[in-house]
């Protein structure tokens, strides 16, 4: 039997609870805006009860726990969409500098067979396409005219700018990647500082855990939650949890968080081929990362960016040894020959022989010595440029540049298309995670109404019960 004193405490205890009822509703409603934030409630549960003069007597509630409405599945999916989001926000960005530097519009990938192109060029997107078409005419026209100084000097000028072409667009290409190589250690120190973090908070939430026995670090796990989001975006990962709440961080199957310990960072490291790679500090073999945006920026690097710089460097080497073999069999005016056209021997160093600049006569266009009117060679270096060569998979040169920037193209695209379905998928996901976890402000309110309502009831019993004691104290007078 609780009598008038119990029946007090049990007021006093439903203040209590009704009290941290508000508290709650109003902390969710604080946090209405918070993105990190899962909102939480409050357990309510009997207390025990005593003996009665008949049954037994119930001695009010009590709140037992503040819970955070999270669904582990949901978070975990969330998490591994957004490394997904992350590896092709960063190939899509990367493969769309690699177009601007092409100065090229590519509407839609793709190359036949035969070399069609699928690249539509915008302002000086074809200037290189433009080059060659324009190199190979000049020596149509010195074809007609072979031993015309004027035609031989506009011919050797539209080498000179072809040539010149090359190497710029070669430097750029390679600026671009050690700018994504540049992108990659940025991501790897905002990693290691959530890394950090997270070690931090999983020893807050041990320590707090183990303080309060059955209760939970709410706002600090919702803190940590935010924390691997933010981590997944940058390296995919993965987590597993122990019994004294901390998480672990596996990345490539190197540990780099245990407990409240950050055992490794990441870093970079150049490998025997002078690729940038990943690896966690201490150790000497490259991570193999398969999300998150420094995969997507390494995928990029070493996937559409090289298959570019490839294929210009292939195209660059060709052109340098086709047209040299004809040219050095040729003959200049005054009957000399053997001279190389080009010098170099990739995008990188390709330009015209100086020797040929300085004196257009020994330009080799005739076909025999001391042959004025020949055309031969000239007439050879022309049709060059719808010939099928070999070291080019039997493209011309323009097909096989138009190949070239056709993959870019396609490979752009297809990034461009998983992009717009993944952003579906995580957008999806997102939605069905606030429906468990979000804060709704009209349910808080009606909580917030109900609690506020019970708050009420409670200090009306408590003052009932006080009137019920001094008329029991008054008894005695």
């Amino acid at each position: 039997m609780l009598g008038l004193i119990g029946s007090l405490r049990m007021g006093t205890r439903a203040l209590a609870t009704q009290r941290q009822g508000v508290e709650v509703a109003g902390h969710n409603l604080a946090n209405v805006n918070n993105t990190a934030y899962a909102r939480q409630r409050v357990s309510i549960q009997s207390t025990a009860s005593s003996d009665g003069f008949t049954d037994p007597v119930g001695s009010g509630a009590e709140v037992t726990a503040i819970r955070q409405i999270r669904d582990r599945i949901l978070d975990g999916e969330v998490v591994t969409e957004g490394a997904v989001t992350g590896s092709l926000e960063a190939q899509q960005r990367a493969l769309g500098l690699a177009q601007s530097l092409l100065g090229q519009s590519i509407d839609r990938g793709g190359t036949g067979a035969g070399g069609a192109s699928a690249a539509d060029g915008v302002g000086g997107g074809q200037q290189l396409a433009a080059g060659l078409t324009d190199f190979f005419n000049a020596f149509a026209s010195l074809a007609a005219q072979p031993a015309s100084i004027p035609e031989r000097e506009i011919t050797l000028r539209r080498a000179a700018a072809l040539a010149a072409q090359f190497p710029t667009l070669n430097g750029r290409l390679e600026r671009l990647g050690g700018q994504l190589d540049a992108s990659v250690d940025t991501d790897l120190k905002s990693a290691n500082a959530l890394l950090t973090d997270i070690a931090r908070l999983n020893g807050q939430i041990s320590r707090t855990e183990a303080v309060s026995g059955a209760g939970t670090a709410n706002d600090l796990r919702d803190q940590r939650q935010s924390k691997l989001e933010s981590l997944s975006t940058l390296v995919g990962f993965d987590s597993v949890e122990a019994s004294d709440g901390s998480l672990g961080i596996v990345v490539g199957g190197a540990s780099l968080v245990t407990a409240d310990v950050r055992e490794k960072t990441l870093e970079t490291f150049v490998d025997v081929d002078g690729l940038r790679r990943i690896r966690a500090s201490g150790t000497t073999s490259a991570l193999v990362i398969t999300s998150g945006r420094v995969h997507g920026t390494l995928d990029a690097r070493d996937g559409g960016l090289k298959d570019l710089r490839d294929g210009i460097d292939a195209l660059a080497s060709s052109l340098i040894q086709q047209v040299n073999a004809l040219h050095s069999s040729g003959f200049a005016i005054d009957g000399s020959t053997g001279r190389d056209f080009f010098v170099g021997s990739s995008s990188a160093d390709i330009r015209v022989n100086q020797a040929l600049l300085d004196d257009p006569t020994t330009l080799q266009a005739a076909g025999a010595p001391n042959a004025r009117g020949d055309n031969r060679t000239a007439l050879a270096l022309s049709q060059l440029g719808n010939q099928p060569i070999a070291a080019l998979g039997g493209q011309t040169f323009g097909s096989a540049y138009n190949q070239t920037v056709g993959r870019l193209g396609e490979a752009l695209s297809s990034v461009n298309q998983r992009l717009a379905d993944q952003k579906t998928v995580a957008d999806l996901i997102r939605g069905q995670r606030d429906s468990v976890s979000g804060v709704s402000i009209d349910e808080e309110m009606a909580d917030l109404t109900r609690f506020q309502r019970g708050y009420q009831a409670s200090a009306k019993l408590i003052t009932t019960i006080d009137e019920m004691l001094d008329t029991t104290i008054g008894l005695k007078r």
